[in-house]
């Protein structure tokens, strides 16, 4: 029989034990003073986190990809992160993957048993054709599903850098990955419903994770999104706004500019700063590896 009683994750709270008599206040106040903790956890693996911004950079700038591993809720925060990577940072969808145990369809509905499975991972990530350019991220709150540990195992196979995020340490998760990031926020409000602070925690990091390897690559210029993708009526407006804000130019100045950059922000404000063509623009930057400061710096140098 499956032993979870030496899971944090598993542990009773005992600031939790009258939850079924508390007022609504009550309960709100509980989980949030329990969600204070998540930040603290976070803060002492931020070492860790920052390895793992620097592995997924440099898989990102070599062509590789970040490849989450999850299954449940921890698979969900995966996917939802990478879907969130092209209209943020204009990254092509291929290059942020987010796996979950069961499929696509297990991010509505469980997948029975998926979780469990030692080859179902392998199999999924020899359907995307991984090589060892990925960086491959398993995330586990318990730090114990099959599904991630023996994904974690075939990556490592093929020649990836491996990251474990679980919310146990000394987790099974952790120690089959080449790099274990694992904050302890303690036992859930709610006993085992890991979706709670366990949860929270794992988006954090996510968080970090790819936020700072998208900013590490070029997508960001100070701290502006500047390769958001103008699909809707909002992030035109954004679009706008972003180049006047990076350049100081008008609406109208701002427009033309990302009329003659064909809609790349940061062609747009590159174009704007060193008063140069969208073509000018596009080849300063393709030798500054697409970051908009590194291309000021060049010209400066000159």
């Amino acid at each position: 029989m499956l032993d979870l009683s030496k899971l944090t994750t598993e542990s009773r709270n005992p600031d939790t034990m009258t939850l079924d008599e508390m007022t609504p206040l009550e309960i709100a106040r509980t989980m949030n003073q329990e969600d204070e903790k998540v930040v603290k956890a976070v803060k002492e693996v931020l070492p860790e986190i920052a390895t793992a911004i620097q592995w997924a950079t440099e898989s990102l700038e070599a062509g590789g990809r970040i490849i989450y591993l999850g299954a449940g809720t921890s698979g969900r925060l995966g996917v939802l992160d990478a879907v969130e990577c092209p209209p943020t940072f204009g990254v092509d969808p291929s290059r942020v993957v987010g796996l979950i145990a069961g499929g696509e369809g297990a991010f509505i509905k469980a997948v029975e048993g998926a979780e469990d499975s030692r080859t179902l991972c392998g199999e999924d990530l020899k359907k995307l054709g991984l090589t060892s350019k990925d960086i491959v991220i398993g995330l586990a709150a318990s730090g114990r599903t099959p599904y991630v540990i023996y994904g974690l195992k075939y990556a490592a196979s093929v020649g990836c850098k491996t990251v474990g995020i679980a919310c146990n340490k000394g987790s099974e998760v952790g120690r089959q990955a080449r790099l274990a990031i694992e904050p302890q926020p303690g036992p859930e409000v709610l006993t085992g419903s890991t979706r709670l602070k366990a949860g929270t925690c794992q988006k954090m990091v996510l968080n970090m994770i790819s936020t700072g390897s998208m900013v590490g690559v070029g997508k960001a210029y100070e701290n502006l999104m500047v390769d958001v993708k103008q699909s809707n009526e909002k992030l035109v407006v954004r679009a706008q706004n972003i180049t006047m804000t990076a350049t100081g130019c008008t609406r109208e100045e701002a427009e033309e500019a990302l009329k003659q950059a064909k809609g790349h922000v940061k062609t747009a404000i590159t174009m704007l700063l060193l008063h140069c063509s969208a073509s000018e623009a596009a080849s300063k930057l393709e030798a500054a590896h697409g970051k908009i400061r590194e291309a000021l710096k060049m010209s400066t140098l000159k």
